[in-house]
């Protein structure tokens, strides 16, 4: 079962670079950047590839065995 692991944030949202690294997900903006790549990456269910992404409160994002949710 996937583990679930709410990130607080400051402010109305993050992009998905930021909040991947924040989680621990990807060590580094370059590991992000592989991870959307390989569409290993997704936001509410959906696969995502842009960096750049919004996310706000309420949104999950899942990576291999972890998933996160915006606080």
């Amino acid at each position: 079962m996937d583990s679930m692991q709410n990130i607080e944030i400051e402010g109305d949202m993050i992009r998905l670079g930021q909040l991947l690294k924040l989680s621990a997900l990807a060590d580094s903006g370059a590991d992000a950047r592989q991870l959307l790549l390989a569409s290993a990456v997704t936001v509410n269910g959906d696969p995502e590839t842009r960096r750049g992404r919004q996310l706000h409160r309420g949104d999950v994002v899942a990576g291999g065995e972890q998933t996160v949710r915006v606080a």
